[in-house]
């Protein structure tokens, strides 16, 4: 018998561009109270993100992590070694972040290795309970394209994790904010929905999803 996931009441979201406010209103839609926090002046980052996800509560990343029950990260990969790895320990992170050289300049790391770019996320943040989601769509798409449990025309997100309850946890939230959760597999898995993949940055159907997604493995 698989046990029921746990309830998620509090959403954190660490980024407020475009895709950490499309994912803040999302949330707030589907019933969340929504903590974010953004880089950059702290007064006007308030008042972009009010406007854009009104609702919202902004915070300091650390409020954020600490008043959360689940975590989304939705900053420039490259800002990754400046989040609080301590206390992050324990929570429930979703990791919706891609290495986009154009925006995250040249990281070796990343470009350079055979390993997906969460596994290597993962490393820079041990003990927290780790999951590649939300990173495959365009803020466009996430927007425009959450739909109800049900509709003819409901697209999916893939998920990958390590832990069967963690993906469970996640799956939970990607349905409520309107899609399909696809879980592909461990976090090695979210390899093939990262960027320069066939499931990348195209909104499909959860069996396509799954076709495109298993096809790489």
């Amino acid at each position: 018998m698989t046990a029921a996931p746990e309830t998620i009441q509090t959403l954190g979201i660490v980024g407020a561009g475009k895709v950490g406010t499309v994912l803040a209103r999302l949330a707030l839609k589907a019933g969340y109270e929504v903590l974010i926090s953004g880089s950059g002046d702290p007064k006007r980052k308030e008042l972009i993100i009010r406007m854009l996800a009104p609702g919202a509560h902004v915070m300091t990343t650390a409020e954020v992590i600490e008043g959360a029950d689940a975590i989304i990260l939705a900053l420039p990969l490259r800002n990754v070694e400046q989040l609080p790895a301590e206390l992050m320990r324990g929570k429930l992170v979703l990791d919706a972040m891609n290495y986009w050289e154009p925006i995250d300049g040249a990281l070796p790391e990343y470009s350079q290795s055979d390993r997906g770019t969460s596994e290597i996320v993962a490393d820079h943040l041990p003990g927290t309970r780790f999951v590649k989601s939300f990173s495959h769509l365009g803020y466009h798409d996430l927007d425009e394209r959450g739909r109800p449990v049900g509709s003819s025309d409901r697209i999916a997100l893939a998920i990958a994790g390590n832990d069967p309850a963690d993906t469970a946890a996640a799956a939970e939230i990607v349905d409520r904010l309107g899609f399909d959760p696809y879980v592909a597999g461990v976090l090695e898995c979210g390899r093939a929905f990262q960027a320069h993949t066939p499931a990348f940055g195209y909104p499909l159907s959860l069996e396509k999803l799954a076709e495109a997604i298993d096809g790489l493995r």
